[in-house]
């Protein structure tokens, strides 16, 4: 988690990111989701916990100028999956697990965001849990050189080793435009201590351009959950 933490403190904008893996006792699956904002749309948000799921929702609605891209559901629970992205893919997923459709041929009808000439990669995971045995994915759709084809890149992690992670996010940096992840999703250690882990990532972030954050340790055998939320805006 010191390597995380301190590859985000480097940097004052990841963009938003997702971080997957399981506990170094071998017990729990973590999720993690944090979303940061450079313009004053962005950052006029709260993410707000709805049943099992999260949503993101305008702190000021008066301030709210365009939903589009900023208001969404990052987390969703279908059956025994968990889902976290960082865009109204979540509901593309959703509907089309519950369609009988794979995490991924359920993404090969989205593509990057339409924000050029930023053209922002979705970013979307999954936490499956099935017979007591843990198994997660990611995906990045970003575009191919800054042009219109859509470069679609899924990785999937069976029976992953306790203590380990992998971090995925939408940007290595801030720059006009914003340069895209590249490479692998970034392995990453997780330790015992859930809120150490929140608490970390969340006082990584930079200061100005953090918004909010999201923390889940779910329970493999029960499936009982408990989460952290962070606000930038109260």
């Amino acid at each position: 988690m010191n390597e995380m933490n301190s590859a985000l403190a480097r940097t004052s904008y990841p963009g938003r990111g997702i971080v997957l893996g399981q506990s170094a006792c071998g017990k729990y699956a973590y999720l993690a989701y944090f979303i940061m904002g450079r313009s004053e749309n962005s950052r006029n948000r709260v993410f707000v916990a709805q049943g099992d799921g999260l949503r993101t929702k305008a702190f000021d609605e008066a301030r709210m100028k365009d939903p589009t891209l900023v208001i969404y559901w990052p987390v969703r629970v279908v059956g025994s999956t968990t889902l976290v992205t960082n865009g109204d893919q979540t509901d593309t997923i959703a509907d089309g697990l519950l369609a009988g459709l794979s995490f991924e041929e359920a993404l090969r009808s989205r593509e990057f965001e339409p924000d050029g000439p930023n053209f922002t990669p979705r970013i979307s995971g999954y936490a499956e849990i099935r017979g007591g045995r843990l198994q997660y994915g990611l995906s990045i759709l970003k575009s191919d050189d800054g042009g219109r084809s859509c470069a679609r890149y899924f990785y999937r992690y069976d029976d992953p080793q306790p203590g380990e992670g992998r971090f995925l996010h939408t940007y290595l940096g801030d720059g006009e435009p914003l340069p895209s992840f590249a490479g692998e999703p970034e392995k990453i250690a997780l330790g015992m201590d859930f809120s150490a882990f929140a608490e970390g990532a969340w006082a990584s972030l930079d200061e100005e351009n953090k918004v909010a954050l999201f923390a889940r340790r779910l329970e493999i055998a029960t499936g009982k959950y408990e989460q952290i939320l962070f606000n930038k805006n109260h």
